[in-house]
């Protein structure tokens, strides 16, 4: 996610990147969207995606910017490394000719050549390029430690966030919640589950099994395959089809229970959050951006991705908070469906319902924790240093593993870790980061290539004011995070 220069991987088209796109951008964050958009209010929820969506969109633009940049950089250094070789090459092949040997015929003829045939478009993105690499191109010694320490930031968030997602849902499932008459009661965590087993009790005993399943995969190497990627995306969309198609029903048949308030300025900052977290995909660009075909449609490939999943949100979030009462909404959406027969009366669906996300998100934790231990190898790597066994094998899985464990066995308030993550490392990697990895970019171009060379990739807000505005919002956006958490604490 964050390393280097990288295999640009299996070429496809526009149209299969736009669905690769919509796909890693609606992810376990849409989960969480309905609940926030209750709290808030429908118009002030409707107001901020729209705006919010609009600004991962520029950041986006700034990001595939950026990767062109990266590629025109090493492209530029490349080419005078091979001129200065091919100087040194016809610097020895006179110093022969003045002895008398003649070895012309062993020399590539259009070495010398190479640079004057043909117009070369510096540009071109041919080059995986990632976010980590392009950081160690454009910022400093501390830059580059700060985008490391967000992104762990973020990923021991992610963690936190798909330890707590699993155990929950096995835990709504086993507890026997899915039962006819549960829709309309909110349960407790001191509420019995099973025999003298509490629900809080059967969430750390299912969280303590995800732990020893999955977390020995932190120790080695896992790579989500190609069909497990489409068995996970087309379990995902049948989910999110379902419970916007039976939500629609309710209401078109006049049961909905929801009567959400227009607008509630308290509810704000979870939203920010969550939103924040659903629209992120910056740090996985240059995986998806790169093997892309023919890359001349990248802008309008963009554009109308993020018209699909804001309409797309809007949808399943409008249909939930109308469909259902607010105060019962859970924090994973698809709860909603395996407690209430007057929705889903078919046992099947409501147990596949509340067990997708056990099966989505376990295949992905593993991922999400070799990215982790691999930042963190990067963040404290060393030229020319190796880690000792120990160090490699056990203490970076360690310390990647037991954080987001240990914050999971504290809370499963899904909702707030969501909100929390997506608003404080979120708001680095979608905002100030693409910001400014386009801002030295454009710097570092100019004394290498000039004016005259135009970024074909640049940003449609190619003006230096975006950029400083991006990192203005991001600003006054974790202060006001930051004094509302504060403010609620002290009413505690």
């Amino acid at each position: 996610m964050a390393g280097g220069i990288t295999e640009t991987g299996e070429l496809y088209s526009p149209y299969v990147g736009l669905v690769y796109m919509f796909n890693l951008i609606v992810g376990t964050g849409a989960l969480t969207m309905p609940k926030a958009f209750a709290q808030a209010g429908w118009a002030v929820s409707l107001a901020l995606i729209s705006f919010l969506a609009f600004m991962s969109y520029m950041t986006t633009t700034f990001v595939i910017e950026a990767m062109a940049a990266a590629n025109a950089q090493l492209r530029w250094k490349r080419r005078e490394q091979e001129e200065v070789q091919d100087n040194d090459s016809i610097s020895d092949y006179s110093d022969d000719d003045v002895r008398g040997r003649s070895e012309p015929e062993t020399r590539p003829i259009l070495s010398v050549q190479r640079t004057g045939g043909g117009h070369v478009d510096h540009f071109d993105i041919v080059e995986r390029v990632e976010m980590g690499q392009m950081a160690s191109m454009f910022f400093n010694k501390v830059g580059v430690n700060m985008f490391y320490i967000c992104m762990v930031v973020y990923l021991y968030g992610d963690l936190a966030i798909y330890a707590a997602a699993v155990p929950i849902s096995l835990m709504e499932v086993a507890c026997g919640n899915h039962s006819c008459s549960a829709g309309s009661v909110k349960y407790d965590d001191t509420d019995l589950c099973w025999g003298p087993v509490t629900r809080k009790d059967a969430y750390k005993v299912f969280l303590s099994i995800f732990t020893l399943m999955l977390g020995p995969f932190v120790f080695f190497d896992a790579q989500k395959t190609k069909y497990l990627q489409i068995l996970t995306s087309l379990m995902r969309w049948i989910a999110f089809t379902m419970m916007i198609i039976l939500a629609l029903i309710r209401i078109g048949k006049g049961r909905g229970e929801g009567h959400p308030r227009i607008a509630q300025i308290s509810g704000v900052p979870n939203l920010f959050g969550v939103c924040v977290y659903s629209f992120m995909c910056q740090h996985s660009l240059p995986s998806l951006v790169t093997p892309i075909s023919d890359k001349r449609r990248v802008g309008t490939l963009v554009v109308c991705d993020y018209v699909l999943i804001l309409g797309f949100y809007g949808l399943l979030s409008f249909t939930a908070i109308f469909c259902f009462d607010s105060s019962l909404l859970h924090d994973m959406y698809t709860l909603n469906f395996t407690d209430n027969c007057d929705v889903l009366d078919i046992p099947a669906l409501r147990y596949f319902l509340g067990l997708f996300p056990v099966f989505t998100i376990s295949t992905n934790f593993p991922i999400i924790a070799v990215t982790l231990r691999n930042n963190w190898k990067t963040l404290f790597h060393r030229d020319g240093g190796t880690y000792p066994w120990v160090v490699d094998r056990i203490v970076f899985p360690l310390i990647t593993l037991v954080p987001p464990i240990i914050v999971a066995f504290c809370t499963h308030n899904l909702e707030s870790l969501v909100g929390i993550t997506g608003a404080y490392a979120g708001t680095g990697i979608q905002y100030v980061i693409p910001a400014l990895l386009v801002y030295f970019g454009r710097r570092h171009l100019v004394p290498m290539l000039g004016t005259d060379e135009v970024n074909k990739h640049q940003s449609p807000f190619r003006h230096t004011f975006w950029v400083w505005f991006v990192v203005v919002w991001a600003t006054f956006c974790l202060m006001f995070v930051t004094a509302n958490i504060i403010l609620e604490d002290t009413k505690k």
